[in-house]
């Protein structure tokens, strides 16, 4: 405590000023008043001193706290309902220790995440990396027929354009989670956004016999970036595409009210069972009637492009009757 130079200079002030009052009192007054003075001062010193000691063991324990929480222990419990300066400082440091606790559990959540997507991105890459490796051996022969080598080619290319489409989508997603992407907010027509979504299917549609149908207000519009929202429809609409049988029928429908834009986009499919339900825009989750070339990664996307511009996804769903996805965007406030 004395090697505190404040504290130390302090107490000397006050010895200073106790032997000069008891000098002062000694002059003017008398003996007794003089030892009375010196007394007192003394005393006062003495309670100081005391309750600086007090002090300094309450903020020893303090950096004793606070050095625990640098290891990682956010267990202990340092609140104090008194009055006072480190009453004030306990109560500040232990909701300081919930922050930093509560961060703690989402970085741990964040590295099991990011653990449990490089396993599962491992896994997805080591199937068709294991079938490329065959067929490279396959082709080096020369005994290999020229209709089977035209069609192990063929395979290569499908394998490897899925695994571009793969790592593509990986990428993607992995920059929206990491909060890199500017979605840009512009007026965007729905029959425009739902058009430009559906072009790509526009061939599985005809392939399957599909139909699809738009309709509501031709003039509404959504405040959301264009090319990242046709990429979630159409992810939402293949999803529909694919679990539709042939003569199938796929429907979009939207509305607005005062709050938020609304699409409806439903199929007549096979449904989903309801305990899958909770999980579909559950990264690399793939459904019980999943074809085997489902990687799990649309839906997901779709959820993760959707709720970054302020918007809303779920799903209903009916076995043998169809799924329908409840899409909103909020309206921006004036």
């Amino acid at each position: 405590m004395l090697r505190n130079r404040e504290i130390f200079y302090f107490i000397l002030s006050l010895c200073f000023i106790s032997i000069l009052s008891a000098i002062i009192a000694l002059i003017t007054m008398n003996l007794q008043a003089a030892v009375f003075v010196f007394i007192v001062s003394i005393l006062l010193i003495a309670c100081f001193l005391l309750f600086t000691k007090w002090r300094y063991r309450e903020l020893e324990k303090l950096s004793g706290y606070l050095h625990q929480i640098s290891n990682g222990d956010f267990r202990l419990d340092v609140r104090d309902n008194k009055e006072g300066e480190l009453s004030l400082l306990k109560n500040n440091i232990y909701k300081v220790t919930i922050m930093l606790s509560e961060q703690s559990t989402l970085l741990q959540e964040e590295k099991n995440k990011l653990t449990s997507a490089i396993s599962d991105i491992s896994h997805q890459l080591k199937t068709p990396l294991t079938s490329l490796m065959v067929m490279a051996d396959l082709l080096s022969s020369t005994q290999l027929s020229e209709e089977k080598r035209v069609e192990f080619i063929k395979t290569i290319q499908n394998q490897l354009e899925r695994m571009d489409w793969l790592v593509s989508s990986l990428l993607k997603l992995s920059k929206i989670d990491a909060g890199t992407v500017t979605f840009k907010k512009e007026p965007i027509r729905l029959t425009t956004l739902i058009q430009s979504a559906m072009k790509p299917l526009l061939v599985p549609l005809e392939i399957k016999m599909q139909t699809y149908s738009i309709t509501g207000d031709n003039t509404l519009t959504v405040m959301a970036d264009k090319n990242w929202t046709v990429e979630a429809f159409t992810n939402i609409l293949k999803n529909c595409v694919e679990h539709t049988d042939e003569h199938g029928k796929i429907s979009i429908h939207f509305t607005e009210n005062v709050l938020y834009t609304e699409i409806h986009i439903s199929d007549n499919g096979k449904g989903i069972p309801r305990d899958e339900l909770p999980h579909i825009f559950k990264r690399f989750y793939k459904g019980k009637q999943a074809s085997d070339d489902s990687v799990g990664i649309g839906l997901a996307m779709a959820h993760s492009i959707i709720t970054s511009q302020d918007g809303n996804i779920k799903v209903t769903s009916t076995l043998h009757e169809g799924t329908t996805f409840h899409i909103k965007f909020y309206k921006q406030a004036i």
